[in-house]
């Protein structure tokens, strides 16, 4: 998608503060931190929202969520942490690229 800010991002278009790059993900640090560490996980390949996917991407949704832990720890969050996926406008979404947060870190944590 030529506009999604994440596709630019992933394109090199656009600066982030990398935390883990492969073949097909992409991981940095969210400009509008919510908790002391906070950090967005994405697809390389452009995926609207979580509503968008089907069984082909069932290995990317995956290697995402086990990528999850791995980055937390690596980032100090031993004590636990935090992931979500905003689907959807309703669903509070304002970047339209599928994309999950893993944060932790304090007291900032908003409780849901």
């Amino acid at each position: 998608m030529d506009n999604c800010i994440f596709c630019k991002i992933v394109r090199g278009e656009l600066p982030s503060k990398k935390a883990y790059e492969d073949e097909e993900v992409l991981a940095f640090h969210d400009i509008r931190p919510i908790a002391p560490v906070h950090l967005l996980l994405i697809p390389k390949a452009h995926v609207d929202s979580l509503a968008h996917c089907d069984g082909t991407h069932q290995a990317i949704l995956g290697r995402m969520l086990l990528l999850a832990p791995r980055l937390a720890r690596e980032h100090g969050l031993d004590g636990g942490f935090r992931t979500m996926i905003n689907t959807g406008r309703d669903g509070g979404q304002e970047v339209f690229h599928l994309h999950l947060h893993v944060f932790g870190g304090g007291e900032r944590i908003p409780k849901i």
